[in-house]
């Protein structure tokens, strides 16, 4: 189970990782367990931020419905959507979701769909069906995340310490200061993962001294039932805009 503690950085100490004192408090809120997860309030990023873009990090437009199935189908083609709506679809989505107005699936409407793709959108053809039209549909297309307002730009991974003194310290304080402008000042996430396996921190098993976007991440050697951590790496989320 993982210990979320918080943590106050003393202005102007230089941390190392074998020279370390935090100020910590006694009393866990319930929401510090989830500080990994959960979003800071918005705060500006400097221009031109450097973005990397994991394919597992996606956001979505709005939703579109420029058709109605009444006469040949119901057409939501990408081009006429941008046509309609300049500005609100990216150049390159990555994906398509389709639904109802009433909110099912394509599976569950049980229609037979012509085109559902990101090159031309989708496209439901009455001459497809059986003995019926068309259910009305709406679409929407996922993108990358500065596209959809806000969004979250991650850093690359960082691995400023190994677990061989006192444990792995990864503070922002110190990832900033030997990586100069290359971290935003109010990072919305972090995540670590182990720099071996890529395996998600919070899956290892291990306790952990710090891991929130504020001050970073520690995994302590004394916090181990093992009486040693693994080595880990971490990256931050960043606010960016489009």
């Amino acid at each position: 189970m993982i210990k979320l503690l918080s943590v106050a950085i003393v202005a102007g100490l230089v941390f190392e990782s074998n020279q370390v004192t935090l100020n910590v408090s006694n009393s866990l809120e319930p929401t510090d367990k989830n500080r990994m997860l959960l979003p800071l309030p918005f705060l500006p990023v400097k221009p031109g931020w450097p973005c990397y873009f994991p394919t597992h990090i996606q956001c979505w437009t709005d939703w579109f419905d420029r058709d109605d199935p009444t006469g040949t189908g119901d057409w939501e083609t990408l081009y006429n959507l941008r046509k309609e709506n300049p500005g609100k679809i990216c150049s390159k989505p990555l994906d398509i979701e389709a639904r109802t107005l009433s909110g099912l699936t394509v599976a569950a409407a049980g229609d037979v769909i012509y085109k559902s793709d990101t090159t031309l959108g989708f496209v439901c053809r009455n001459q497809d069906q059986s003995k019926k039209m068309c259910n009305d549909y709406r679409v929407r297309f996922s993108c990358h995340p500065p596209f959809c307002g806000g969004g979250v730009c991650w850093t690359k991974w960082y691995d400023r310490d190994d677990p061989s003194g006192t444990g792995d310290w990864e503070l922002l304080s110190n990832l900033k200061a030997e990586n100069p402008g290359e971290i935003c000042d109010y990072p919305l996430y972090i995540e670590a993962v182990t720099t071996d396996t890529m395996t998600p921190a919070i899956y290892t098993g291990e306790t952990f001294f710090a891991y929130n976007p504020t001050q970073g991440f520690v995994c302590r050697k004394v916090d181990q039932t093992s009486g040693n951590c693994r080595d880990y790496k971490v990256r931050f989320g960043c606010p960016c805009s489009y």
